[in-house]
């Protein structure tokens, strides 16, 4: 699988990383904002450097070509750049290059955006695309059908400077359809990368479900899947949930099928 990456910040770079060090994915480019080291390799910068991958373009060459796309092709690209990246890649969707759009928080102008070009190819977005958070957001939503009457408590625990309550837990919120302000807990500490944990009170036991990021790689891991999870589709808009949702039934259906 060819992957096109916008963005090679923190994040960006340890999702690079993910990418090159799975032999089924070839990083074809990185498009960043800067035009320092342009034209070198992601992979000689992150240390591998007898495997090159991710050839570095600056925005400005995708800005101002009209077929960069169609000259560089790949099967999805994967975005961790900033809020208005995906206005870059949009030329993408003609070509039928697959999107997986993995930026914290996006507003409706955004949201809509990358709607209308899944009329054109497949695209997934999600604000925090770990495994483990939208398996705990599943099974959150599971375990309160079955204990309706419990206390529910989100905790999130950040980095120090993060500002504000984190998104995945205010999306843990709305689909435990809890008040944000009375049920959101909020920790900011140390270098923490992000902890998310919510808490089932019952009258004689307590259920907690836990998700934490050790590295940052985690949202390479998700990205993949994500973009694995694409391949069979032409059209179509996604979410993680979805699929962690579908995975849930098909498991289920296995299940009975066998028992």
């Amino acid at each position: 699988m060819k992957v096109g990456l916008f963005g090679f910040g923190r994040t960006g770079r340890l999702v690079a990383e993910e990418i090159i060090k799975d032999p089924d994915c070839n990083l074809s480019w990185v498009v960043r904002r800067t035009c320092q080291s342009n034209h070198e390799y992601a992979s000689d910068f992150l240390g591998y450097p007898h495997n090159r991958q991710g050839y570095f373009f600056c925005m400005d060459e995708v800005q101002e070509s009209d077929d960069f796309f169609k000259t560089n092709p790949v099967d999805v690209i994967i975005d961790f750049s900033s809020t208005q990246g995906l206005y870059e890649y949009a030329a993408a969707a003609d070509e039928g290059i697959h999107i997986v759009s993995a930026i914290s928080h996006y507003e409706k102008p955004e949201i809509d955006f990358l709607r209308s070009l899944s009329e054109k190819t497949a695209v997934l977005y999600s604000a925090n695309i770990t495994l483990g958070i939208n398996f705990l957001l599943v099974a959150s939503q599971i375990l309160q059908q079955i204990v309706p009457n419990a206390d529910i408590e989100v905790i999130e625990e950040h980095f120090r400077d993060k500002k504000g309550k984190s998104g995945s837990a205010l999306k843990i919120a709305e689909k435990l359809g809890l008040d944000p302000v009375e049920h959101i807990n909020s920790i900011r500490v140390g270098g923490i990368v992000g902890k998310h944990e919510v808490v089932f009170g019952l009258q004689n036991q307590t259920i907690r479900i836990t998700h934490d990021v050790i590295s940052r790689g985690a949202f390479g891991a998700g990205a993949l899947f994500a973009a694995r999870a694409l391949r069979a589709e032409k059209t179509g808009f996604f979410t993680m949930e979805e699929l962690m949702r579908e995975a849930f039934i098909q498991k289920i259906a296995v299940n009975n099928i066998l028992a």
